[in-house]
């Protein structure tokens, strides 16, 4: 625990980049509503998608890059296979595994989804950037 007391400048950088945050998520989740697609559904067609190489779509893998509970990846991985946009299939080195993949339609609804976000984030990402640099540079630690 840090008990040093933050400056109201520190408190203000914290609430601002929050709040530009916020701004994205909210943006976000509107943008794959239009899209007619669940933000959670979106998320996770995202996640697997955007999986550092080497990983495997393991139900496991996904609730770890969404930071969700287990049981709850694999209802919103149920949810998204109901609707289209992901399939399940045993992984050929340990058939133990359920490997997680997008379908075409998946691929379809997520490469029109990321085109409108990185449109945006052309927009926000100068704002995101100084929030962050605001609460990172050092003379901001200082008394």
């Amino acid at each position: 625990m840090h008990n040093k007391t933050l400056t109201e400048q520190q408190y203000q950088a914290l609430a601002n980049l929050r709040y530009v945050i916020r701004k994205f998520l909210h943006f976000s989740e509107s943008a794959a509503r239009q899209a007619g697609v669940e933000p959670q559904q979106h998320q996770l067609m995202l996640a697997i998608k955007g999986l550092p190489e080497g990983a495997k779509p393991t139900i496991g893998e996904i609730a770890e890059r969404l930071q969700v509970q287990h049981n709850t990846a694999v209802e919103l991985v149920n949810r998204a296979e109901a609707a289209g946009y992901v399939r399940r299939m045993k992984d050929r080195d340990d058939k133990r595994q359920v490997l997680v993949w997008l379908t075409d339609q998946g691929e379809r609804v997520l490469d029109m989804l990321s085109a409108i976000h990185m449109s945006e984030l052309k927009v926000m990402g100068p704002q995101l950037i100084q929030a962050l640099e605001s609460i990172v540079k050092e003379d901001m630690y200082s008394k």
